[in-house]
This record gives C-alpha cells, sequence and structure tokens, in this order.
C-alpha cells in the first residue's frame, strides 16, 4: 500500500506492507485525509517526528471484531489510552501519560491505503455529512472543547484571533453557542467565510488594548499569544489554541499583574461536532482549497503551508 512518510523535513510517498489489524482495533481504509497546521509543524520539525502523519480522517471499515462496523465510514478520536492507568479510570484518556496518538506519537498516522485504530475510538459517520465534511470532525470537535474547559456567558463578546481553519471552526462553533464572536483576521478572502455565518470581522491591525474577558488564541503564531495577553481585561482568559515548532517567547508580567487565567486547549467530543455538522450551525464547505490524491502529498503539504490556503484534503485511493 501507499502511505506518507515524514522525514528530515521532507515529504515522501513509500509503498510500505498493509498493517495487521490487533485485536480490538479495525482496520480502516482511507476516503479522505485533512492537513492540518499540527501536520505543517510536524514536517517543520514539531516533537522530532518521523514516520506517517495524518490524524483528520474518514474511512471505511474492512476488518473489525465488531462486525457491524465493517462497510461504514467511520473518523476516529485520536488518543490511544493505555485503559489501565489511573487517568484513564478517572475517564481522562486524553492526558493517559502511556497513549499513543494518531499521526503524532507512536503510531503511524492516517495518510496512508490502511489504517487502525481501536474500534472504541470510532464514530459512525451519519449518511447525511458528506465524506468531504467529516474530515473536519476531528478540529471541530477541537473546537467544541473550548465550551467544555470555560463557561461563556451567552451574548458576552468573544475575541477569536486567528483566521486559519480551526480559527474558523472556533468562530462558528461559539456563534453557533450564543457568544457575539469578533473574529480577527490579517486575510480578507478567510475573514469573508465567518463574515457569512453572521460573525462580526475585523483586520488585525492594531489590536484593541484590555477590551475582552473571553480572548482565544488560534493564530498559529508565536506573536499571537502575546497580542491575546495584551487584548485581554484583568482577570479574563485566554484560551490557547496554536500548535507551533519551537519555544514562544512571552512577558509574564501583564499575566500576573492582571490576574489572566491562561488555559490550554487540545482535542474534543465528537459527539458534539457530528451534531453541528449535521445542523448546518457549522460550515465548512468553503473552507476546502484543494483535493489531491494521495500520491500528490509532497504537493498537498506545499500548497497547504501557502499563505490564503485553508484546508487541503488527501484523497485514499
Amino acid at each position: 500500500m501507499r502511505a506518507v512518510r515524514l522525514e528530515n523535513h521532507v515529504v515522501e510517498v513509500r509503498s510500505q506492507p498493509r498493517p495487521r489489524r490487533p485485536e480490538g482495533f479495525a482496520l480502516i481504509r482511507l476516503l479522505y485525509g485533512g492537513i492540518c497546521n499540527t501536520d505543517l509543524e510536524l514536517a517543520r520539525g514539531y516533537y522530532g517526528f518521523s514516520g506517517t502523519p495524518g490524524h483528520e480522517f474518514v474511512g471505511e471499515v474492512t476488518e473489525a471484531d465488531d462486525a457491524t462496523l465493517i462497510g461504514e465510514r467511520v473518523v476516529g478520536e485520536i488518543n490511544l489510552a493505555c485503559e489501565r492507568c489511573e487517568w484513564c479510570a478517572r475517564s481522562f484518556g486524553r492526558h493517559c501519560p502511556k497513549r499513543k496518538v494518531l499521526g503524532i506519537v507512536k503510531h503511524p498516522g492516517a495518510f496512508r491505503d490502511f489504517l487502525t485504530l481501536p474500534e472504541r475510538n470510532l464514530w459512525r459517520v451519519p449518511p447525511d455529512i458528506s465524506s468531504e465534511h467529516a474530515v473536519f470532525v476531528e478540529p471541530l470537535a477541537a473546537a467544541c472543547e473550548i465550551l467544555d474547559q470555560v463557561r461563556i456567558p451567552v451574548g458576552d463578546p468573544v475575541a477569536v484571533l486567528g483566521d486559519g481553519k480551526l480559527g474558523l471552526l472556533i468562530g462558528q462553533v461559539l456563534k453557533a453557542y450564543g457568544a457575539e464572536v469578533h473574529q480577527y483576521g490579517r486575510h480578507r478572502e478567510k475573514l469573508q467565510i465567518a463574515s457569512g455565518a453572521g460573525i462580526e470581522t475585523r483586520l488585525l491591525k492594531k489590536p484593541p488594548h484590555a477590551a475582552y474577558d473571553w480572548i482565544v488564541d488560534a493564530t498559529g503564531s508565536s506573536e499571537g499569544l502575546r497580542q491575546a495577553v495584551g487584548m485581554c481585561r484583568p482577570r479574563g482568559t485566554v484560551v490557547m489554541k496554536s500548535t507551533m515548532h519551537g519555544l514562544v517567547a512571552i512577558d509574564t508580567a501583564p499575566v500576573i499583574v492582571n490576574e489572566i487565567t491562561l488555559i490550554g486547549s487540545r482535542c474534543g467530543r465528537f459527539s458534539p461536532a457530528l451534531g453541528l455538522l449535521r445542523s448546518g450551525k457549522v460550515r465548512v464547505d468553503q473552507m476546502i482549497s484543494e483535493v489531491l490524491p494521495l500520491t500528490r502529498a509532497r504537493l498537498a503539504f506545499r500548497r497547504a503551508g501557502q499563505p490564503g490556503v485553508l484546508k487541503v484534503l488527501l484523497q485514499g485511493g
């Protein structure tokens, strides 16, 4: 089978054996995979990664212990918890210290003809969600995670910094749950997607000082967190969604003096994400910039890293 491999900042497509399916796992044929900012950071050296990336996917189950899964379209939660430790017993499998993470930590990713995941990680895709749109379930779940971590009163203004893939999803999620979202970005054409969803958009030129109690940094840049802190009111909250290679320098003085709460935010539950896609409250059709076959992964990664480009999908064979 074909598999994408990242090594020494080089993207290649190689031939390798089809993976063996362990007990309790499903073998899944890739339909579509989405290249996200984390994949681009892995290519730049994040985590010292080498191997097959990809954690946003939709596929068809070809083998499973649960026969009812065979032939189903599925998406999958990316954390493979040990199911035996104290954290797993507390239902914190996403933070299991022994976990593997699809396409990131010790488990080959989805950018290959066939992948494996535990059956407990899988979610069936309803027939009224297209495969291309189902690719967005994982990042949409990450956007929904914010609302599991903080309680934002309905009608409160929230600044979302960033008009990239995740930022646009976050803006729509917060809008769907009743927040007054102000989306800040640098690309007019991307911000038009947010404004089309009824979100107030603003070009991020000179950020307003101490203007918000709630801010989400989804810029994917080292400057984003500094800007978010500057825009936050005393005792406000900054949710950090950016994943970057390397260290981020920040002056901690305003964080301490203004008693600002910083919250790291990562993966989320798939159930609300699927519900938002089905309801139409979150629209992703305008966020697909290009679809390329798996064999053209090198070009796909190059396109995904270009300014102004949103989601690039890899199509399985």
